[in-house]
């Protein structure tokens, strides 16, 4: 069928007028044209969004969001509670029910709002997965030319050997110009993006136009839908080492997941977002959508290049105070700028980067590691993890943060995050816990909790762990050091993890935290006010009524 045959058919759009799988070029030009809205709080919903550098179409377009979506809006994401999903999703406070008389009627108002305004949309299609055996055929639409160019960037163009792909198609309509009213529409303000697992769409209503929006919503979907298939979908980074080694690597926001995942000795299979099947991992991207605020360009030197590639879209940040971005090399941009917002982000293909694995896939994991970067300083540089182990980690996903600087005042804050990504996982977390235990179980995988966040005292007080220090743990790690039968171990008392007493080129001392702490007393104190916030975190979750097993 044809694409606007399927269209008139599936969203009820007829009167409109369609821009369909445009190359990057054409893209680039149509968004500096055409994609318009509010820049500014106070500002109109008719300014100009995308722009070019002093290099044209063969740099990067740069593109500024609504201000008040410069992330993922999570108090306004939902899913339409139909009965036959409604008891397998985990709803929680940023994945709500829609009800689906409301969610209806909203869709047939965006829809008769296009069709009344004669709009222009632009329709690209995708796929969400480079494995064929779960891949699922993506059509984005939408009103900006800058979220089709996104798309084209972060997924694959085509994935052979996809069957009943027009079955299995998902579509999103995105129309951040449309108003929600939460009295008539449900909606909880005057957006609403919203997943229909039944009729496979995904709704973006109103001031929702972050761009990681078109990658995180479908992402969201694969977590519903690879489970159910008996595969694992995983928010974690991946690479091949010289052996065919694959490791997967789990983490939050700031540990070190993407950083960690491009080494140049091991072939990057992808950075964020990847499949775990019978044949081993694949990426369901095919780009990458990388921080930038405060890059360090000696340590990010991919990143760093790719500002400057033909092709790539730099979200939200600013211009330079004394000269037009049409006149502004993307390299003299101010990385550490954070006026607009602390989520500057930059999106990029794959083949930016050097060295890339085949197809984007790699074989069944030899290593798990866990990141997380412990503010608090208490917690091991590396711990060995076994079975219910990996499963109370993996649910609890725990990170620690700086809240901010004050004065000079530093205080971590803890995060939790279920699976590395709880705001993303559609099912209760034991379903991927679950499945992890059975994969790792099965293809005897080895697990490792990293850390890499402060140690001899909390952030303000004493340095992060080095990246010198932490490559060495990660590499020994990935090379089974860590598992080997002549390994000693120490158990801490505290949180009950298996600690190795010796790691290749590195101080013993380091590897107990305790003994890297001038006054151990308040180590004491830290680390057990660290295992109550896990239990408080755990019972918080009822993880136990999932099935996971307190292991702390």
């Amino acid at each position: 069928m044809k694409f606007d045959d399927a269209l008139e058919q599936k969203l009820g759009l007829k009167n409109v007028t369609y821009k369909y799988n445009l190359g990057k070029d054409q893209l680039f030009h149509e968004a500096i044209a055409n994609d318009r809205g509010r820049v500014y709080l106070d500002g109109p919903d008719t300014a100009q969004k995308a722009y070019a550098t002093a290099l044209g179409v063969k740099g990067p377009l740069v593109f500024y969001t609504d201000p008040t979506c410069t992330g993922r809006p999570v108090n306004d994401t939902f899913a339409v509670a139909w009965p036959e999903v409604e008891g397998d999703i985990w709803w929680k406070d940023n994945f709500k029910r829609f009800d689906p008389e409301k969610y209806q009627g909203l869709l047939k108002r965006v829809v008769h709002y296009l069709n009344e305004r004669g709009a222009t949309l632009y329709v690209q299609d995708v796929y969400a997965g480079a494995d064929a055996t779960y891949s699922v055929p993506y059509r984005f639409v939408g009103e900006y030319a800058t979220h089709a160019m996104f798309a084209h960037n972060m997924f694959p163009k085509q994935v052979d050997g996809v069957d009943d792909a027009e079955r299995k198609r998902w579509t999103m309509l995105n129309v951040p110009s449309f108003r929600c009213e939460p009295a008539r529409d449900g909606s909880r303000s005057d957006r609403a993006v919203i997943i229909d697992f039944r009729n496979q769409i995904c709704l973006v209503a109103g001031r929702a136009d972050y761009c990681g929006v078109v990658k995180k919503t479908i992402f969201t979907v694969m977590n519903f839908l690879l489970p159910n298939l008996g595969f694992l979908s995983m928010h974690c980074s991946g690479n091949i080492g010289t052996n065919g080694d694959t490791a997967i690597l789990f983490g939050l926001s700031g540990t070190g997941k993407t950083t960690l995942s491009a080494d140049l000795e091991r072939r990057l299979i992808g950075d964020d977002e990847h499949g775990w099947t019978e044949l081993g991992v694949s990426n369901l991207e095919d780009g990458c959508y990388a921080k930038l605020i405060d890059l360090d360009k000696e340590a990010e030197p991919i990143i760093a290049a790719a500002l400057s590639m033909e092709g790539t879209i730099i979200e939200n940040v600013p211009s330079l105070a004394d000269k037009p971005l049409a006149e502004t090399d993307p390299q003299e941009l101010d990385l550490a700028d954070r006026s607009i917002t602390e989520n500057t982000r930059f999106s990029y293909p794959l083949t930016c980067n050097p060295n890339v694995a085949k197809d984007a896939k790699g074989g069944h994991p030899e290593t798990i590691v866990l990141l997380t970067a412990d503010a608090f300083g208490v917690l091991p540089p590396v711990s060995i993890l076994e079975g219910k182990e990996v499963m109370y980690h993996f649910v609890q996903g725990f990170t620690a943060k700086l809240a901010g600087t004050e004065v000079g005042v530093t205080e971590p804050q803890a995060a939790f995050s279920a699976c590395f990504g709880a705001p993303f996982m559609s099912h209760k977390p034991s379903v991927y816990a679950k499945l992890l235990h059975e994969k790792m179980e099965h293809h005897r995988a080895r697990c490792i909790l990293l850390n890499t966040g402060w140690s001899g005292g909390p952030a303000g007080q004493a340095d992060r762990m080095s990246i010198k220090n932490t490559r060495a743990l990660l590499d020994a790690g990935l090379r089974g050091d860590l598992h080997s039968d002549g390994m000693e171990y120490e158990v801490h008392p505290i949180f009950k993890l298996r600690m190795p007493k010796s790691c290749p080129g590195l101080d013993p001392k380091i590897l107990s935290p305790r003994n890297t702490w001038g006054d151990q007393n308040a180590y004491d104190m830290a680390a057990t006010k660290l295992s109550h916030m896990f239990r408080e975190n755990f019972q918080k979750n009822g993880f136990a009524g999932f099935g996971i097993e307190a292991v702390m």
